[in-house]
């Protein structure tokens, strides 16, 4: 029997390399190179021959936009995340670690839609028709108008779809797809690129949305090819500690509505609840005051959402160390050599630790000015008032920078009973804002000497 001809293929890029080698050609990663067989390129021109002819030249001018209408699903917390809710045509790729309720939120979302008397479609590939019954019967879901099929074949799937005509079709998962016009494995890059990109074509085509659950590497990125998240609409993270009962669902790529938008969930014994006051996960209870905890309004998307950052400052025994969670490490480090520039406290013999409370990732740089107080309490021992919030972007030079959306950022604090708040000056509001003191600077010196006064 012939020996058939493999290809390499980078599973970052997608680029192909006749042999193995450490380094990809394409993308410059390391380790990424896979093996798969090498496909005949005359299926691939029959399969698109179809979208031959469907564009014609035209000028941007004579095309009339139009706002897509958009189907909620009855979650709000999802809806939020996707703009409002699904679009017509849209596809929509959602990942996380296995475990964390991918499976069970779309399960809830078919469902409501079933119950609005909208034609959805739920395509199981890794789990029985059973097992996804059994699932729907724990959660206590009213499902019975549910359709549900359990075919990992893409031609079969393609068939169903196109007599069907869903509104809404799940695909859980695309790894577990393959294709009759293939000879790689399911999971395999080439099949992870081709059936997406077959059903991607009929979403565009028919108007059907399309969800496609992905699985994600051990770095938390979404395995397969990176085209795979060039291709579709809207990219969706699952965030969370499987341990813990929080759920955050974060968007990252988004064509129909903003980026880095966040909904919170509860997981409970009937599946994912939505969580109508966030702040309350990310803001610890203490019964006094403690020193190295200073609380921070970030913003997420168009939700500002109030978060504990702790700080803990000890002698370092050997050498000193530098940890983060949920903060971005190499910025500690920058932060705490502003503070021993221009404020003149001396952290270099101390262990420093900081941590955002809840489970959340803060990429902002609005929370520097949270951590350089936090910091300082633990270093001196000394607690910051307990209604006390501050936010701002702390530069090399010293000078504290303005955040966006700092009205909001205010209002969200005043509405939770802070009463006092520490921002740039750039973000001190014209007219006061009721029930909280805005006290507003310029310099780090100036936060620092504003902590000796309490």
């Amino acid at each position: 029997m012939a020996r058939k001809n493999s290809v390499y293929s980078c599973t970052e890029c997608g680029a192909t390399a006749p042999k193995w080698q450490g380094q990809c050609p394409g993308c410059g990663q390391w380790n990424t190179l896979v093996e798969a067989i090498m496909e005949s390129a005359t299926p691939a021109a029959s399969r698109f021959a179809s979208l031959a002819g469907a564009s014609k030249l035209q000028t941007l001018a004579s095309i009339k936009p139009r706002e897509e209408p958009r189907q909620p699903t009855g979650i709000e917390e999802f809806d939020r995340v996707l703009g409002g809710g699904l679009v017509a045509g849209g596809v929509v790729l959602i990942g996380g670690d296995p475990g964390i309720g991918k499976s069970t939120l779309l399960l809830q979302a078919l469902a409501r839609l079933a119950e609005a008397k909208q034609n959805v479609l739920y395509i199981s590939g890794e789990e029985s028709g059973e097992q996804v019954a059994l699932r729907a019967q724990r959660l206590q879901l009213d499902a019975g108008e549910l359709q549900l099929l359990a075919e990992i074949n893409l031609e079969k799937i393609l068939t169903v779809l196109g007599s069907s005509r869903p509104a809404v079709a799940v695909i859980d998962s695309i790894q577990t797809l393959w294709s009759d016009a293939l000879q790689s494995a399911p999971g395999s890059v080439a099949q992870v690129r081709e059936c997406s990109a077959q059903l991607t074509r009929f979403a565009k085509q028919s108007g059907t949305c399309v969800i496609l659950v992905g699985h994600v590497t051990k770095d938390g990125s979404l395995a397969g090819p990176r085209v795979l998240e060039h291709i579709v609409d809207t990219v969706l993270y699952f965030e969370g500690d499987t341990h813990s009962s929080f759920r955050l669902v974060r968007a990252f790529k988004n064509r129909f509505g903003a980026v880095n938008e966040l909904g919170v969930f509860a997981m409970t014994d009937k599946g994912l609840k939505g969580v109508s006051n966030p702040s309350a996960l990310f803001l610890s209870q203490h019964a006094q005051d403690v020193a190295g905890s200073c609380v921070m309004v970030t913003q997420e998307g168009t939700r500002p959402l109030l978060v504990e950052i702790q700080a803990l400052v000890d002698t370092a025994h050997t050498n000193p160390r530098r940890l983060t969670v949920g903060l971005e490490q190499n910025r500690l480090a920058m932060l705490l050599a502003v503070l021993h520039r221009h404020a003149g406290v001396v952290c270099a013999d101390q262990d420093v630790f900081v941590n955002a409370v809840g489970g959340v990732k803060i990429a902002e740089p609005a929370a520097d000015l949270a951590i350089l107080l936090a910091i300082v309490s633990s270093l001196r021992n000394k607690p910051l008032p307990g209604k006390l919030v501050a936010f701002g972007e702390v530069g090399l030079a010293g000078e504290i920078r303005p955040a966006p959306r700092g009205q909001e950022r205010l209002k969200e604090a005043a509405k939770l009973g802070f009463t006092h708040a520490i921002v740039p000056k750039a973000n001190a509001p014209k007219q006061a804002i009721k029930g909280i003191e805005v006290i507003a600077l310029e310099r780090v010196e100036q936060a620092i000497e504003q902590m000796r006064s309490w």
